[in-house]
């Protein structure tokens, strides 16, 4: 109940305070009062007492960079002291080497939720290798959950001891992919699709064209996700002493086990309910038994701490810079939850211009999107490179785009399971002739040339039009594979063979000469460091840097413009505005920055 009051009354005046921000209240007032809140919320954070265990929710999203908020979003945070369900990958990274040197830390517990994480493989092997030496370091880690998912068993299975609900279940049952085909409703409904394209595993136009996937597809799906599930099974298995033949057994054999069984398979190590593990839990933190719980404190607050015990710490003029480029690449500088190619190129130069930053890192995380976005970010990254070492580090996706941005670094890193390649471009033209006429609707047009209505959406394209646009795809595509060619010193004619639009899993990427290390972030910085020649004496700072809360306010108040983040929508209004944003015509070929065909006629490389 306390919990729901307050951060029902921070919601309430947050909203409150977004609408007095429009409203023109005064500023010098309203930016004390906020300055006086977050002041407040700072003089009464959160302490670290004796032999305190520090708890990971495992139900965390793991995000690469911070998350953009609203403003009234931002003061709601501050006022309840809540940040989301989301949590950057460096700041779990940094609150787990904290706890593992903090003598009040006595062990880690990672708890359960029936909410699950979207966070990727990728983020969940590096939060996993963070665990281990904290483990190495004799320090325990517990784990409980009433039903263990794939996800969370991921993590928890590095865990000292790692306890079960009896009325739980366990699953490992293999992973899968399953994609939903719209041909059939398009069809229905009289929408045309037209399609330009290079590469035979280009599959993000099968949806609109097929009912079920190309062989091609099945073939590259089946690969990735046997290497994904392969890099699974050999991860968890040494920490609970099995054999991967003897955990494909238990997904062959149902993949679901309950409690009694997950404990005589060895996947767990108790069965157990959750006021049990609470007693051991009071033991281990020395908390007395009559206590409700154990002495604890979250990881988001421990982070907390330990960043402020590490803010006093002086200038250094050896910066590594960490660059997140995380989301769909767009043209422009984008929303919050995008990579803007001009945004990141501005980034990069003035990190390049920076003489304090010795070494860049440019952490990836993205599907791909628009190649002229891309190219411009991959010019900075190339002239940068020519200045100070630039390495990337790809997250759980780098991939068409993604891979374009990286390929020009100097050296790249990618983890076992990050899905990357996906060499390839295409353009999907859609057209509303049948749809139109079944309801009465017609066109005219009266023209000055032959191809000036070739961005309508009337009529399908004629083989002229899409021989046009097919000789810019080939264009385009031509330029990618070169540009990997040179980049990664291979022959042309192998970059064709492995390109084709085909995705690769970080392993298969690596035996093909696309990366050149099996790693994370914390490897990508420590070779930065290396090849900048920087030993120990250096300084990690982030980038782009984060607005403060005051510094919202003075631009909503001084009328400069700032990036609103996309509302979020609810799954079938997305939906709705997924299918309404690709019936749009938003660009044309003839456009003069180049081509970003979203749709009808936007060439994109994912």
């Amino acid at each position: 109940m306390k919990d729901f009051l307050k951060y029902t009354c921070a919601s309430l005046l947050g909203t409150f305070l977004g609408l007095l921000l429009l409203g023109g209240v005064g500023l010098g007032g309203l930016v004390l009062l906020i300055a006086v809140a977050a002041s407040s919320s700072k003089d009464s954070g959160p302490q670290v007492k004796d032999k305190s265990v520090m708890v990971l929710d495992l139900s965390l999203n793991i995000t690469d960079s911070k998350p953009n908020r609203s403003t009234s979003a931002a003061i709601q945070g501050v006022l309840s002291d809540d940040s989301g369900d989301a949590v950057t990958l460096r700041t779990v990274l940094d609150a787990i080497e904290s706890a593992k040197k903090d003598p009040k830390i006595v062990g880690i517990y990672l708890e359960g939720s029936s909410d699950s994480s979207s966070s990727g493989f990728a983020n969940l092997k590096e939060v996993r290798s963070a665990l281990q030496r904290f483990r190495d370091a004799k320090k325990p880690i517990i784990a409980y959950e009433m039903d263990w998912n794939e996800r969370d068993y991921y993590l928890g299975s590095v865990a000292n001891t790692i306890a079960i609900n009896p009325y739980g279940s366990l699953e490992i049952n293999g992973f899968s992919s399953q994609a939903m085909f719209w041909t059939g409703a398009l069809e229905k409904y009289g929408v045309g699709v037209q399609v330009t394209r290079v590469g035979k595993y280009k599959s993000a136009v099968e949806p609109f064209l097929l009912k079920q996937m190309s062989p091609e597809n099945r073939q590259q799906t089946q690969k990735l996700l046997g290497d994904i599930w392969g890099e699974y099974l050999k991860t968890i298995g040494p920490s609970r002493k099995l054999t991967v033949p003897q955990l494909q057994a238990v997904a062959d054999n149902g993949g679901t086990l309950m409690a009694d069984e997950a404990l005589k398979g060895k996947l767990v190590d108790k069965v157990v309910y959750f006021d049990e593990i609470t007693t051991e839990l009071k033991k281990l933190t020395g908390t007395d038994r009559e206590d409700k719980s154990f002495k604890q404190i979250s990881l988001k607050n421990y982070a907390r701490v330990a960043e402020s015990k590490n803010s006093t710490r002086a200038d250094n003029k050896n910066q590594i810079a960490v660059l997140y480029a995380e989301g769909e690449i767009v043209d422009g500088d984008g929303g919050p939850t995008q990579v803007g190619g001009d945004r990141i190129a501005r980034e990069l130069r003035k990190i390049r211009e920076n003489d304090d930053v010795k070494a860049v890192v440019l952490r990836v995380n993205s599907p791909g999107g628009s190649a002229t976005a891309a190219e411009v970010i991959g010019r900075e990254v190339a002239l940068t490179g020519k200045k100070k070492p630039v390495i990337v580090s790809m997250g759980n996706l780098a991939a068409s785009g993604g891979y374009w941005i990286s390929m020009g670094s100097n050296k790249i890193f990618a983890e076992a399971s990050t899905i990357t390649g996906s060499i390839g471009v295409f353009g999907m033209l859609f057209n509303v002739e049948k749809l139109a006429a079944n309801n009465g609707v017609t066109w005219d047009v009266v023209k000055t040339a032959r191809f000036a209505d070739s961005k309508t959406i009337s009529r399908p394209k004629t083989p002229q039009e899409l021989a046009n646009i097919q000789r810019v795809v080939d264009r385009i595509y031509d330029r990618f594979i070169t540009k990997v060619a040179d980049s990664r010193k291979l022959p042309k004619n192998k970059v064709q063979e492995i390109a084709q639009g085909r995705v690769w899993s970080g392993t298969a990427a690596k035996q093909l000469g696309l990366v050149d290390e099996i790693g994370g972030l914390e490897d990508a910085i420590k070779a930065a460091a290396e090849q900048a020649k920087l030993g120990e004496n250096w300084q990690l700072e982030e980038y782009p840097k984060n607005r403060t809360l005051e510094e919202r306010i003075l631009e909503r108040l001084s009328g400069v413009h700032v990036l609103e983040p996309a509302t979020k929508l609810d799954p079938l209004t997305a939906e709705v505005k997924k299918m309404q944003d690709e019936l749009a015509v938003v660009k044309s070929m003839n456009d003069p920055q180049g081509v970003y065909v979203r749709l009808p006629f936007n060439l994109r490389i994912n």
